[in-house]
């Protein structure tokens, strides 16, 4: 058997780029989320994929959490969260969405490659992750052997399951309690 140099080069990319995780930061995103009445979730493309995987899990704790866009999301109200995922930080309609939730007196955060970017200056919260976009002007933060957003996506996707096990461990939810709430139509 020989070994896949291309996944170990992507897992030696994932670990290095962990390192450059701000803690204080996801822990402020965890306190913000469970001090807000509801969570609201956006991502376009592929970080919209992983911010639905989010959102799927936040249900799964007994949140009250809505993807944007689905049919049965209501309206975003004060005292309401929008946490915008998007590696650029400028995707036009995520910019619309995130000056429509401050007009309602919602707060929002975001997790983004670009903190200075438009959704990082309207954001309370940033949680910053290393990675590489064609989508932006800005310098990419990473070196990366994949294309495109690969290196954001994948760890937006592990950093959204860090902050499901920080508010797991703060409301004592248990995995039995969160299963409970799983999909059983299937």
């Amino acid at each position: 058997m020989s070994e896949c140099k291309y996944l170990l080069d992507i897992l030696d990319e994932l670990r290095v780029n962990a390192k450059k995780i701000n803690n204080e930061d996801l822990e402020k995103l965890v306190d913000q989320m469970l001090n807000s009445n509801r969570v609201f979730i956006s991502g376009a493309g592929r970080s919209g994929f992983v911010a639905r995987a989010l959102s799927n899990r936040l249900m799964h704790l007994g949140m009250a959490v809505y993807f944007v866009g689905e049919p049965t999301t209501p309206s975003i109200k004060e005292g309401d969260l929008l946490l915008v995922c998007s590696g650029s930080g400028e995707t036009e309609s995520l910019v619309v969405m995130a000056k429509k939730a401050i007009s309602f007196n919602a707060k929002v955060a975001t997790i983004t490659i670009h903190p200075e970017a438009s959704i990082g200056k309207m954001a309370s919260t940033v949680i910053v992750i290393p990675g590489a976009t064609p989508k932006s002007s800005l310098e990419d933060t990473c070196l990366t052997v994949q294309p495109m957003g690969n290196a954001f996506e994948q760890m937006l996707w592990l950093v959204c399951d860090v902050l499901v096990v920080y508010l797991m461990n703060k409301t004592k939810k248990t995995e039995e309690e969160m299963f409970s709430r799983h999909a059983n139509l299937e």
